[in-house]
């Protein structure tokens, strides 16, 4: 990752992932471990993308699901009891939204390219929606 890169990634850490962390809180209903792989979805010469594309590839869907799985009393109750930890990363191999996550031991993984089919939010957020139903 170059310097163009790091700024970027610096920038978006500082801007736009707090009011993100506090979103993913607020739409699960209580404190969750967020880890994000900083290094795998900054890709190199798509800085100019990360603002606009990180949002709808993996924060949107993601507070969209919580929102809707803790909508209730129940589907919070599941939620706090199953969800320990949030992974977001990239393995560069996966762009399709319904392969992107997987829900195993506590740990809710989402693997996507970080810069393709980045308008693919509805469909990202329905698979995970539909994975974390049947998960729980």
């Amino acid at each position: 990752m170059g310097l163009k890169e790091r700024r970027a990634v610096k920038d978006y850490q500082d801007n736009q992932y707090p009011a993100q962390q506090k979103q993913i809180e607020e739409a699960a209903g209580f404190a969750v471990e967020v880890s994000v792989d900083w290094d795998t979805i900054a890709t190199d010469g798509m800085s100019h993308l990360y603002a606009e594309a990180w949002p709808d590839v993996y924060f949107k869907p993601l507070i969209a699901a919580l929102a809707s799985i803790s909508a209730d009393d129940m589907g919070k109750e599941a939620l706090e009891e199953a969800l320990k930890k949030v992974e977001i990363t990239t393995s560069d191999s996966v762009s399709s939204a319904h392969k992107w996550a997987a829900f195993e031991g506590g740990v809710l993984k989402l693997d996507h390219k970080p810069t393709t089919n980045i308008n693919d939010v509805s469909a990202r957020t329905q698979s995970l929606t539909t994975l974390l139903e049947n998960s729980l």
